[in-house]
């Protein structure tokens, strides 16, 4: 599914514009960044989804290049977890 139609679907779902349902999903995928970013906080929408800023530590890798060994220096990602309703959604009950 797209962008645009999630969009669509949303705006069918919650009976307002696409313009305004654009604006919300926007403004969620900001806000849920800005949480992450910062690091001190897990977010959490119950049953469907959570969202976590991790720490990686640094690591020996290799160039896929040369081959040689590097070092991989420490960094953050972001664990996203599905919920309860959502797990059960993906199994088709």
């Amino acid at each position: 599914m797209t962008r645009s139609e999630l969009v669509a679907a949303l705006a069918d779902r919650a009976d307002v514009t696409r313009k305004d349902a654009d604006a919300v999903l926007a403004a969620f995928a900001e806000t849920i960044g800005e949480i992450v970013a910062k690091g001190d906080e897990k977010v959490t929408i119950p049953g469907f989804l959570s969202f976590e800023r991790t720490h990686r530590a640094a690591r020996e890798g290799r160039n896929p290049a040369s081959g040689e060994p590097m070092t991989i220096p420490a960094g953050y990602g972001v664990k996203v977890s599905a919920g309860s309703k959502l797990k059960e959604a993906a199994k088709g009950k």
